[in-house]
């Protein structure tokens, strides 16, 4: 049986509705963030070098990464659910979304959420000016401007495409569904494209998302 090894508030969750949506069987082995810095537990670096999640075991297989575990389920266990034929529009497209999320999304929001934890994080009082007006800076001049650049592209391509890849869910789908909805929650100030609103609703209203979130929290 697949054992997910699951970080509370962590990408993990998209693996664990990828297994909804597959009708795989699985397992959830949680683990908890340390209350002060946030990061992952030492346990987890049993699992595997790095110590990060999400990460799954397979009998004697270990795979790490959000895009490699999701192929990995589709190629052995989706009999040609959630992957569009090769050589196809379609199927250029899935592939693209899978780097995308992580290559190029994910980092800015990552970004984002840093320097607004550095704004309130407890340092001396004569440096909190400082680096309050480095993040500041940085957000205003890096981030944000490319964060907005991301979602105008998003917009328009949701615009034409009911899903990532075209007129059906894939693991694309699940794999943006991190980005995407945390970007509704953490810079809908910038100005959220409709579409995208749209499809980060409709993906949080599927019913295997929902049940991957009651089990492995949101």
């Amino acid at each position: 049986m697949i054992t997910v090894h699951h970080l509370e508030a962590s990408r993990s969750t998209r693996i664990v509705w990828a297994l909804e949506e597959l009708g795989v069987p699985y397992e959830i082995v949680r683990y908890q963030r340390d209350k002060k810095t946030m990061l992952a537990p030492p346990e987890l670096e049993a699992i595997h070098p790095l110590g990060k999640s999400p990460v799954i075991t397979d009998g004697d297989r270990t795979i790490a990464e959000s895009g490699a575990i999701l192929e990995y389920l589709v190629d052995k266990y989706g009999d040609g659910k959630l992957v569009p034929a090769k050589a196809t529009p379609a199927y250029d497209l899935c592939r693209y979304f899978m780097h995308y999320a992580e290559g190029s999304l994910m980092p800015y929001l990552v970004m984002k959420l840093v320097f607004t934890r550095v704004k309130s994080a407890p340092m001396p009082f004569f440096v909190r000016p400082i680096a309050r007006r480095i993040a500041d800076g940085v957000t205003a001049m890096v981030v944000d401007p490319n964060i907005k650049r991301h979602l105008a592209f998003l917009g328009k391509h949701l615009d034409t495409h009911a899903w990532m890849a075209g007129d059906a869910m894939t693991i694309a789908d699940i794999q943006m569904s991190f980005p995407i909805i945390a970007a509704t929650k953490r810079a809908a100030e910038l100005g959220m494209p409709a579409s995208v609103a749209k499809y980060a609703a409709k993906l949080e209203a599927m019913p295997a998302y929902q049940r991957a979130v009651a089990k492995a929290g949101a």
